[in-house]
């Protein structure tokens, strides 16, 4: 998914909401820093995944971190955004737990596909 695909995306679902598209892409940016510091850079082969933040000067065509069939996150956070700033707290709550599950999903999955820096060849034996 890309900066483009979640903003079009919330757009559509939340029609005529006043938040902007740099606010939007703020608010993306700080998801994605989130992902990387407490997911990613975890795990070995963090080091080629560079993130530096974006800014409404970032191609909106720019992948964001999480891919299919995890990037539903995106959307969700974006919306709880929304509605928090709106001040329709039901709303937010379920938006806020819909981002949950999906974060939680893909770091569940993360955490399975990958190998935790720092534990190589680890052997374990009878003592």
């Amino acid at each position: 998914m890309t900066i483009r695909d979640a903003i079009s995306t919330v757009d559509s679902l939340k029609k005529g909401n006043k938040y902007s598209e740099k606010e939007k892409i703020k608010w993306l940016s700080t998801v994605d820093g989130i992902i990387k510091k407490e997911t990613i850079d975890a795990y070995e082969g963090s080091e080629k995944i560079i993130f530096n933040g974006y800014d409404e000067k970032t191609d909106p065509d720019t992948e964001l971190l999480v891919e299919e069939p995890f990037c539903d996150l995106y959307i969700f956070f974006l919306l709880s955004k929304i509605d928090f700033y709106n001040g329709d707290y039901d709303k937010y709550n379920n938006d806020v737990m819909q981002f949950n599950e999906a974060k939680r999903r893909f770091v569940d999955w993360y955490n399975r596909n990958h190998m935790p820096n720092g534990i190589k060849n680890v052997r374990w034996e009878n003592a």
